[in-house]
């Protein structure tokens, strides 16, 4: 089942192989012995691309639920009998959620020591699929959330948004820009795995008043995005903090004065919302406060030329 979930996520065999510790022979034949059973192919494969089979998505959004509950029976079982203790695994989903998780660790690691905190970056191109298949116990990343077996904790802090622009494009020499001004320049857009209203609320498709916004090039992880904006493909509405973790040459940040905040909030799986996790996320609540009372958790709005 894991070797399954996993592939089905990672839609590589290298790459699931290395996060199984197996070989990738060893995963191919796992595959294979799972099709064998189930009677048809659970993937395509070709010397470019892996992509899950009609069979093989049915399976997946079957079994991801039916796996998140075994985790959670042997987890339960484990805290039953020794309390907080063995591996909190969380999500995040960009560099100064991860200064944030590392300071509340620390803080989390004093009260329980016998409990190992590990980080992971989540990936744009499936938010949620390793929280949903039981890798990750608990994450940090954008809202707006509205999924059934997932609960939408706290929001801990927000964010000011800027759009991310060429250095030589007409919008780099103002001091901010408007949800409008969508309309007048390609937007760089996400591939993948990700809810429809999250996408909406992130990266329109239209402005507030109506004006299709044109669509750009379509990027699958965050680092192809920068790429696109340089090259001048496209737009990209980011978080205004991004200017201090990922400006670059050929990119300007320009704040937006009317688009809501980037809302950063706690996820959990419903079903799996275990003692570790409720302490981890009282640990982090504090740990934020603590934060904002010395330095402002939002960015300021700066223009980054």
């Amino acid at each position: 089942m894991e070797a399954f979930l996993v592939l089905a996520e990672e839609l590589h065999f290298r790459r699931t192989s290395a996060r199984l510790e197996l070989s990738p022979g060893r995963v191919s034949q796992m595959i294979q012995k799972l099709e064998r059973r189930v009677g048809a192919p659970l993937f395509e494969r070709t010397s470019r691309r892996v992509v899950l089979t009609a069979t093989g998505r049915q399976l997946r959004d079957e079994l991801r639920p039916a796996y998140a509950q075994l985790q959670s029976a042997i987890e339960r079982a484990i805290e039953s009998g020794q309390g907080v203790s063995s591996t909190l695994r969380i999500g995040y989903s960009t560099p100064w959620v991860a200064d944030l998780l590392g300071l509340a660790a620390r803080a989390f690691g004093l009260r329980h020591p016998d409990c190992r905190i590990e980080f992971h970056e989540i990936q744009l191109c499936d938010p949620l699929g390793r929280l949903r298949s039981g890798q990750f116990d608990l994450q940090v990343s954008e809202f707006p959330l509205d999924e059934p077996d997932l609960t939408a904790g706290p929001v801990i802090f927000s964010e000011p948004r800027a759009l991310m622009v060429p250095a030589g494009h007409r919008f780099a020499r103002r001091e901010s820009v408007s949800l409008e001004d969508l309309a007048e320049a390609p937007l760089v857009s996400l591939r993948g795995d990700i809810p429809l209203y999250w996408l909406n609320f992130h990266l329109p498709t239209r402005t507030p008043s109506g004006r299709e916004i044109p669509p750009g090039p379509f990027a699958t992880y965050w680092t192809e995005i920068p790429s696109h904006v340089v090259a001048g493909r496209g737009v990209s509405p980011v978080a205004l903090r991004g200017s201090r973790y990922h400006d670059r040459p050929g990119i300007v940040f320009i704040p937006f004065h009317d688009a809501p905040p980037i809302e950063y909030g706690l996820i959990w799986p419903t079903e799996r919302n275990s003692a570790g996790v409720r302490d981890f996320v009282d640990t982090l609540l504090e740990t934020a406060a603590a934060q904002h009372d010395t330095e402002s958790i939002g960015g300021q709005p700066v223009n980054r030329r």
